[in-house]
């Protein structure tokens, strides 16, 4: 597919539209975990963390329609978004100063980046299916998102400043991922489907109540330590 032709413009306006439907929850992530970095590095976190992740999308793509046959992959994923949706809510010590800015800044990238990485496992069949097969076309379809990832991200921040029940809501977000991702394993959903079809509903709201069950634990016992 040639640069220059209407058919590679016709199909990055697509990849970018489908990123774009798909980046709520990514850029949700993002702002959950700048939200506690000095001032002066929230914008490298959410440009740092928003190119690791598209970076990621890409190799992910080429390798989509593998991936997503693995038995157990999304189960792994699922308990590991579960976790990362627990720790972005629990609130971080603020009184902890052997931190580095420096630290804190590389710890919410890798977040975001492993946390983007679960999550688009299954969301990147569209780009791939968009792209038809040709790299140069993913590539530049994903890095064109970048900057709408990054004015999402952004926004969301400054919604959680003025609203903090955003961040409840985030990190239920990511539960709901995470219960989904579970029940969807191709090792698991046949016996689901089968066995137990209430699941495909009662996973995603399982993952929810975890998340905030797990996290609400967490911060009545900080307090009770402090």
């Amino acid at each position: 597919m040639e640069f220059d032709s209407p058919q590679f413009w016709l199909a990055a306006v697509q990849i970018i539209y489908i990123n774009i439907l798909l980046s709520g929850d990514n850029a949700v992530v993002i702002a959950l975990a700048c939200r506690d970095l000095p001032p002066n590095q929230r914008r490298w976190g959410i440009i740092w963390g928003a190119a690791g992740a598209i970076v990621l999308r890409i190799v992910l793509t080429i390798f989509a329609v593998t991936l997503l046959t693995l038995p157990w992959l999304k189960v792994v994923g699922g308990l590991l978004l579960l976790w990362i949706g627990i720790k972005l809510i629990v609130a971080e010590d603020e009184g902890d100063h052997s931190i580095k800015a420096s630290d804190r800044l590389w710890s919410a990238v890798r977040t975001v980046i492993v946390a983007d990485l679960v999550m688009s496992v299954d969301n990147v069949l569209g780009v791939a299916a968009a792209a038809k097969g040709s790299v140069p076309l993913l590539v530049f379809g994903l890095l064109v998102s970048i900057p709408l990832v990054i004015a999402g991200s952004q926004l969301i921040l400054k919604l959680i400043e003025r609203f903090p029940l955003i961040i409840m809501a985030g990190g239920g977000l990511l539960g709901w991922i995470a219960g989904k991702m579970l029940v969807e394993d191709v090792a698991l959903e046949p016996w689901i489907l089968a066995n137990a079809p209430w699941l495909e509903w009662a996973g995603p709201i399982a993952g929810v109540a975890i998340v905030l069950l797990a996290a609400q634990w967490l911060n009545r016992r900080a307090v009770k330590a402090a």
